[in-house]
């Protein structure tokens, strides 16, 4: 195959000898920059008449950022993993508690004497 004229190397689609001309003049382009509360500095491209997102994400840190250097948002509150048990606290107060278990205790004693319930 040594030789063979048909290869084509080192090219990519839209690729072509008059590049730019060919494809077209690209958008006015401005760069913002980025910080986040590990002082990591990020800087993206947008197009000049492109809306600026307030904030982005810190591709090293995952953080928050924001534009203004002096003043990064604050890393994110994580919350803990919460249980079943520590929802319904927050639901019910301790006499509510007792209140439904005394009467979930009533019904199934008196399935029990019904012989409506098998242990």
């Amino acid at each position: 195959m040594a030789g063979s004229g048909s290869a084509i190397r080192g090219s990519r689609v839209g690729a072509g000898p008059m590049g730019e001309a060919e494809r077209g003049d690209s958008a006015p382009r401005q760069r913002i920059v980025f910080f986040c509360a590990n002082g990591h500095q990020t800087a993206t491209v947008f197009a000049v008449e492109a809306s600026i997102p307030e904030a982005w994400d810190c591709p090293r840190c995952g953080l928050p950022t924001s534009t203004d250097s002096s003043n990064p948002p604050p890393p994110p509150k994580i919350e803990p993993y919460k249980t079943h048990l520590a929802y319904v606290k927050e639901r019910r107060s301790e006499a509510e508690a007792a209140e439904i278990l005394a009467e979930a205790v009533q019904t199934l004693r008196a399935k029990k004497a019904r012989g409506e319930v098998f242990y």
